[in-house]
């Protein structure tokens, strides 16, 4: 979408005698029907009530019978392409390849053991397999440094969302912001992930892959940050309004906010002796409670040396997770919540997983400190961090779900 468009090419805008610009729209792009481009994202928006007719062809019926009509190699005009021209997307949302080039860090920086094969080698031994480790004092200190720089990140990430700029663009801006920091971005080749940072748009779960799809007004979009700095790793995530549109629509900010209080609600849990299974139960009542579901097929887990660790953390009621909380254990608690159905489906890339019917989804998380006495947020939002609440509109009609698969 950064691509310049032919020369004398004019904005599609109803009575815009412009030269348009390199925006195109992004749901045309998807469908692979070109030359849609504007003059500006407000040309864009203002048309938008009339331009999406053009749509409308494509989502068919026979649309839905067929693979979508989309492009699986590079389009001429625009060098985009959807890998994936076949498969059967649950939502709106389409991946916009080709991805950019791998990022290099720096080989000063301590690379973690699977930055070259991408497998990660730490924690797979059987005896200790469930075990959950207790950190001495040093340890603890390193995880809130590390927890500390991870916040950082994420919030000069965050700063640089609006309606137009690229998921790949916000990953340049992380894997930057973490050599500045002397740290290596986590999930930078962690069982080949790709990317630096995970970006989940709209109906995404989690483990999104960033690239060339620009933001819309209207989306929301959870950045998932994870560095790795002198020895331990520090994780967290937030999702994130995209322009106004997004704030002033109901069931956008109910999904959104309700998955931040779903994590509040379950932290307020977290002291020893409490145990595992129980973050679940509190998280799933109160998802409930906003008409949303709440996703299975990903836990909270511990982290420190090793990225993923003992314990697993379900965030669904009535769950079988074993252990209890202890002095010195760091874990993260990252509960996923959806408007719709809590089922998910992985696109082909093996990463991208999206709710089975396109409805947005939410997710928050912290990495924490269990003290003798209670909590310690190690990846806690600063004063002047960006994003935050939004306040739940006073009425809403949530298509209850009842946790329906």
């Amino acid at each position: 979408m950064a691509e310049e468009p032919p020369t004398k090419r004019k904005c599609l805008g109803v009575d815009c005698e412009n030269d348009a610009s390199s925006l195109q729209c992004p749901k045309c792009l998807s469908l692979g029907i070109k030359d849609s481009f504007f003059c500006s994202q407000d040309c864009f928006k203002k048309n938008w009530g009339t331009h999406k007719n053009v749509h409308k062809q494509e989502n068919s019926i026979l649309s839905r019978i067929f693979p979508p009509n989309v492009v699986s190699k590079p389009d001429p005009d625009t060098g985009y392409f959807n890998p994936f021209p076949t498969f059967r997307f649950t939502g709106s949302l389409r991946p916009v390849y080709p991805l950019s080039e791998k990022r290099v860090v720096p080989k000063s920086i301590p690379h973690p053991d699977y930055s070259e094969d991408g497998i990660p080698k730490l924690g797979r031994s059987i005896v200790r397999a469930n075990k959950a480790e207790q950190l001495d004092a040093k340890a603890q200190e390193g995880m809130r440094k590390v927890c500390r720089l991870a916040r950082e990140v994420l919030d000069i990430a965050a700063a640089t969302i609006r309606p137009g700029i690229t998921t790949d663009e916000i990953d340049a801006t992380v894997h930057k912001a973490c050599i500045e920091r002397n740290s290596y971005p986590s999930p930078l080749n962690y069982n080949h992930f790709p990317k630096s940072v995970c970006t989940s748009v709209n109906e995404v779960i989690c483990h999104g892959i960033p690239d060339n799809r620009i933001l819309l007004d209207g989306d929301i979009v959870n950045l998932d940050v994870t560095l790795y700095h002198e020895g331990f790793h520090g994780d967290l995530n937030e999702t994130y309004y995209v322009g106004d549109r997004a704030k002033a629509d109901p069931d956008t900010v109910r999904v959104t906010e309700t998955a931040r209080e779903c994590l509040e609600e379950a932290i307020k849990l977290v002291k020893p002796g409490t145990l595992i299974r129980e973050f679940g139960n509190v998280i799933e009542a109160h998802a409930k409670s906003r008409g949303c579901s709440v996703i299975r097929t990903y836990v909270g887990h511990g982290i420190n040396k090793i990225f993923h660790c003992p314990p697993n953390i379900p965030h669904y009621a009535k769950n079988k997770a074993v252990g209890e909380c202890k002095p010195g254990m760091t874990f993260t608690i990252e509960p996923m919540v959806a408007l719709g159905k809590y089922r998910d489906v992985t696109w082909p890339d093996n990463w991208t997983s999206t709710t089975i019917d396109g409805k947005k989804t939410a997710q928050f998380e912290h990495t924490l400190l269990v003290t003798e006495t209670g909590v310690e947020v190690l990846t806690a939002r600063q004063k002047d961090s960006p994003g935050g609440p939004v306040p739940m509109p006073a009425e809403t009609s949530p298509e209850t779900t009842n946790g329906t698969k």
